[in-house]
């Protein structure tokens, strides 16, 4: 869950995508190809992205104030969603827009060889970038697949920084056939349509990333898995009848608040059921890598009222 792998990607990302929009602008002044603009707008976009998920990082080690008692580890959360809006208008919508363009105004393609070679160059560059993504995922996905990776991630950038990676990688490809063609059929229609699809490819990583990020901001819980060691910690407890409900709230990827309404036996003390409640917090924070904030709320556990469904209840967090 650290930061630090994440930090490592966007940059490397950084890095790549600032090189690269610059020689794909020069490619696109001596040979006019729209696709080389569209890509160099891209380029552009995702350099100016990494920069807002840096940001992001950086504000959300913020201490916690009276206004924000909970910390600001959320920020990170917005900065992402705003990276897909960038995303989305920016580099989509600019892309559909001139290949509209050259699609009713085509023609041909000028010094050939220079968007080629830089194309050729950009995708070399942009697989090492992703390359660099990839390793550092690897550390902290486990067992997932690359899909339970990106959906299920708690620190945004990481999967942000793999699909804009895939993206781009995808979006060069389009680009070294639309020009392709053009040169070798004479018909600038093509590379019209080769930044059609760059922007329309732009649009869905930016709407999935959209999705994701919302559902980050919205408010996740644990996983499956997670929930269950906690409530494990609860009911491993002596002096603990069972685990009445739980809910978990994700305030920052690092950050998970744990409220549990736990249902006691009848013969304890006050000091008992204290004493109790630090042992909890204490296996809970055991089993859980990152940090938790823990609330308990004491009760007696009345067997004779309990109609609820226990599993749904830890691990969905209803009443």
């Amino acid at each position: 869950m650290s930061t630090e792998g994440g930090s490592k990607a966007i940059i490397a990302a950084f890095g790549a995508n600032l090189g690269i929009a610059i020689t794909k602008l020069i490619a696109w002044v001596f040979s006019g190809a729209s696709s080389m603009l569209a890509e160099a707008v891209h380029s552009f976009a995702d350099s100016g992205n990494q920069l807002l998920l840096l940001l992001g990082q950086r504000k959300a080690k913020k201490r916690a104030d009276r206004e924000h008692p909970f910390g600001y580890g959320r920020e990170r959360y917005v900065y992402a969603f705003v990276v897909a809006i960038v995303l989305f208008s920016v580099g989509g919508m600019f892309s559909i827009y001139e290949g509209i363009e050259k699609l009713t105004h085509p023609h041909p393609i000028e010094t050939w060889w220079l968007p080629i070679l830089v194309l050729t160059i950009a995708i070399i560059l942009e697989s090492f970038s992703l390359r660099t993504a990839v390793v550092e995922s690897n550390k902290v996905r486990g067992t997932e697949s690359w899909v339970q990776f990106i959906r299920r991630a708690k620190s945004p950038e990481l999967p942000v920084v793999l699909l804009e990676d895939i993206a781009a990688l995808l979006g060069l490809i389009f680009a070294m056939i639309g020009v392709g063609m053009s040169v070798i059929t004479g018909d600038g229609i093509w590379d019209g349509i080769g930044t059609v699809m760059i922007g329309v490819l732009l649009i869905v990583v930016a709407i999935v990333l959209a999705i994701e990020t919302k559902s980050l901001l919205v408010g996740e819980g644990a996983n499956d898995e997670d929930a269950v060691k906690l409530a494990e910690a609860v009911n491993s407890e002596e002096s603990v009848a069972r685990l009445i409900h739980m809910k978990t709230l994700y305030l920052g990827p690092e950050e998970l608040l744990v409220a549990a309404k736990v249902g006691f036996k009848r013969n304890i003390t006050l000091t008992q059921a204290s004493l109790a409640i630090d042992s909890i917090e204490a296996h809970m924070r055991a089993v859980i890598p990152y940090q938790l904030i823990v609330y308990i709320e004491p009760d007696v556990y009345h067997r004779e009222i309990d109609t609820l469904n226990t599993e749904a209840i830890v691990i969905r967090g209803e009443d």
